[in-house]
């Protein structure tokens, strides 16, 4: 073989060869990358499920926890009516406590109420102040407050206590819900018997004194300040009182319309600090912001007047609160329903002893089960989400299959509440059995 033709089989490509190698390698590099970026995307969008789906557990475990204590009081409820039994004792232990101390407002957290004695509040006018022992009224353990773009039902919640709706940081969720609810901590409270008891009087068992020495566990006395009511409770019933001194604490007869009375001293015996052991829990949605400048909802559970943010990406909270009427049939109604007992349509159930003249939202007392609707997000928009990715369903829209975020019908949207469509959203629903109603 000649040098020459060894040469000639050992020459370069042509260009054009080497244009149509490139051309090549230029679409399979393309398709590679575009493999790439679209498995990088479903990767993003399935990691941002997944957080919408713990952050969604979470939510609603926890508020779970807060609504099924709803209207407790030691180991007693305040729904429905009392039966007495032969032997004297209630024996359903359905009874609201009775009120002696002539100014309960210095001891529970009213702030949040848009019921206050003699004022009128959405559909109901509430009784004047009590002049004699009262049954603790309904509107005083459980309220909540249905929101759209504009307006709340039955009423606005005070600015005091909530911030307005909008869609700055800090603002309240536009068109999420409130709800406040009411019952005493059975971690707390101080143990009666042995070193603790209380004294009475013989004939009449009005207290006279009660003695306490804490055991191990139970709070220490100089939690109880000296302006604190006492709340006496047994299995029947408790008692809302002032008192003076400590560890003997002595009724004021100053400061209560009357003796507080021990319906039945073999009924295992309580005392709590009402200042501090009855919780008022309020739940409702802050606008948060972003490190990039957009914003999110996180579920606020308010306790004690300060805010504690339970999870951020919940942009939609709504509660509906199922009452059962007199015939036993369960009807799931708005808290504008409720507090008008669906435009007068249920009836209040039977009272309890020492009502006051009238029960102005009677039905907050009278809810079985409180059905919760949260619609979490992501915190972070996603931009490459395609539309089908973007949809969502929520039942209270009344939409029955999901669609885009700004799907007419909605009862509010992304937009008006100042979050971005590009988001992964998703609806969790679940019922929750208040522990403390009895039919």
């Amino acid at each position: 073989m000649s040098v020459r033709a060894s040469c000639r089989r050992q020459a370069g490509v042509s260009l054009v060869e080497l244009m149509v190698a490139m051309v090549l390698g230029l679409l399979v590099a393309a398709g590679i990358i575009n493999v790439f970026l679209s498995t990088s995307s479903s990767y993003r969008a399935h990691n941002q499920l997944a957080q919408v789906q713990e952050t969604g557990r979470y939510a609603v475990e926890r508020m779970a926890e807060d609504l099924r204590m709803a209207n407790a009081q030691f180991c007693t409820g305040t729904g429905g009516i009392a039966s007495e039994g032969g032997a004297g004792i209630y024996l359903d232990g359905l009874r609201a406590p009775v009120v002696y101390a002539r100014n309960l407002a210095a001891a529970i957290n009213t702030k949040d109420l848009t019921t206050r004695w003699g004022q009128t509040s959405g559909s109901n006018t509430y009784p004047q102040a009590p002049t004699a022992p009262y049954a603790l009224p309904s509107f005083l353990w459980m309220r909540g407050y249905d929101c759209d773009e504009k307006n709340c039902k039955p009423v606005t919640p005070p600015t005091s206590f909530l911030p307005a709706m909008g869609r700055q940081a800090d603002n309240r969720v536009v068109g999420s819900g409130v709800l406040t609810l009411r019952y005493v901590d059975p971690a707390r409270g101080w143990t009666l018997g042995g070193g603790s008891y209380v004294v009475t009087e013989p004939t009449s068992g009005a207290v006279t004194s009660i003695h306490v020495a804490p055991s191990a566990g139970e709070p220490a006395l100089s939690e109880f300040e000296s302006a604190h009511l006492a709340l006496l409770a047994d299995c029947s019933g408790s008692q809302v009182f002032a008192v003076n001194g400590n560890p003997d604490f002595v009724p004021d007869a100053n400061l209560n319309f009357a003796a507080p009375v021990v319906r039945h001293a073999k009924s295992p015996l309580r005392l709590f600090d009402f200042n501090t052991d009855f919780v008022v829990v309020t739940y409702y949605l802050k606008v948060i912001a972003n490190d990039d400048g957009t914003t999110t909802g996180a579920l606020i559970r308010k306790d004690k007047g300060s805010d504690q943010e339970i999870v951020r990406g919940v942009e939609r909270l709504d509660f509906l609160y199922g009452v059962e009427d007199n015939n036993g049939n369960t009807r799931y109604l708005s808290a504008g329903e409720v507090d008008s007992n669906a435009g007068g349509s249920i009836a209040c159930p039977p009272p309890a002893p020492l009502p006051l003249p009238t029960d102005p939202g009677c039905l907050w007392r009278a809810i079985k089960s409180i059905e919760v609707h949260l619609l979490v997000s992501a915190e972070m928009p996603l931009y490459t989400l395609t539309p089908s990715e973007q949809m969502f369903a929520y039942q209270l829209d009344g939409i029955a299959e999901p669609a885009a975020p700004d799907a007419p019908g909605r009862r509010v949207t992304p937009r008006a509440q100042g979050f971005l469509s590009q988001k992964v959203r998703r609806e969790f629903v679940a019922l929750v059995s208040v522990r403390n109603y009895n039919p």
